[in-house]
């Protein structure tokens, strides 16, 4: 029975810079486009949404 070997897969885009990406800091290019996409994730300049805030009146509220 014969193995097959499959080759790495294909480079793809730095998603920073458009560059080819570098296999020691997938899928970036570089440090520093890694740390770029860090500093943006700490920052708050990316934001995964989640469901809308639901607003109460004090008329609403169950508690009173």
């Amino acid at each position: 029975m014969s193995a097959e070997i499959t080759g790495l897969r294909a480079a793809r885009k730095c998603p920073e810079c458009g560059r080819p990406s570098d296999r020691a800091t997938f899928p970036f290019c570089s440090p520093r486009c890694k740390d770029v996409d860090l500093h943006r994730w700490l920052s708050g300049a990316y934001v995964i949404p989640g469901p809308e805030d639901e607003t109460v009146s004090p008329d609403d509220d169950d508690r009173g």
